[in-house]
């Protein structure tokens, strides 16, 4: 019989960034699920109260943590209030980013730099803020959120798909560097899921008939999806596995 509490996060410390809504808040309270405490980051003080409310309600410890991730000292302060609200951590999720779609001819430099600082040096200082606390208390797991733009070009994302390629680049050097360390980092790729940030797409229909012949599981994903794979790789259950990216797309990269 497998022995099912390796999945078991009580007592585990976590934090969200981007915490307070779409693919961050499920992770958060999929997290809370298994047992762990969260903390959950974000700009938006009405949206992160309503997500550690929703935590709170599964009998576990929560905190908001008002922090925006393209400012490195805005990263190392707020992951040390996620320490000191939670009393350590554990677990960093990092999942805070941002996608706008502009034919790349019309890009510039405001764009690009909305971009990569958001989803690529924001998620590097919240990283190297989370390990240093980390490397003092034996050790943890972090767990990027790439992208399907990390394996496969996407027109009208160039800036979106170079920061996500990029993180997937950070997670396997950083697994490499702080393995010695206890950390272990890993990722996970959503393909294509409906949150506010992708809904620019869902709003053509053209596409989504497009999008789903392409998915041999014949679906986009569903939010709890997502939860099952981060577990794992947050967990006990993962303590031989670093450095990888786990596509949770249906099948999408499989088969093109």
């Amino acid at each position: 019989m497998p022995d099912l509490s390796l999945f078991d996060l009580s007592g585990r410390k976590a934090l969200v960034t981007g915490g307070s809504r779409g693919i961050g808040r499920a992770l958060a309270e999929g997290l809370a699920r298994a047992g762990a405490d969260v903390a959950v980051s974000g700009r938006n003080e009405a949206t992160l109260e309503e997500t550690v409310t929703a935590i709170v309600a599964r009998g576990v410890k929560a905190a908001a943590v008002r922090m925006d991730v393209s400012r490195p000292q805005d990263c190392r302060e707020g992951v040390e209030r996620a320490v000191e609200a939670l009393g350590g951590l554990d677990i960093l999720v990092n999942n805070a980013g941002v996608e706008e779609v502009r034919p790349s001819l019309e890009g510039d430099e405001a764009l690009w730099d909305k971009i990569l600082d958001t989803n690529l040096k924001g998620a590097f200082f919240c990283a190297q803020a989370a390990a240093a606390h980390m490397r003092r208390t034996g050790g943890g797991a972090i767990l990027n959120i790439c992208s399907l733009t990390s394996e496969v070009g996407i027109p009208t994302a160039v800036p979106y798909g170079s920061s996500k390629t990029g993180l997937l680049g950070m997670t396997r050097a950083l697994s490499a560097e702080w393995a010695a360390l206890g950390i272990r980092v890993n990722a996970i790729a959503p393909g294509y899921f409906h949150t506010a940030m992708t809904d620019v797409f869902y709003r053509d229909l053209e596409w989504q008939d497009a999008m789903l012949k392409k998915i041999p599981l014949r679906r986009f994903g569903r939010l709890d999806d997502l939860i099952g794979a981060a577990i794992f790789l947050v967990s006990d259950a993962s303590a031989y596995v670093t450095g990888q990216c786990l596509a949770i797309d249906g099948g999408f990269l499989a088969s093109i």
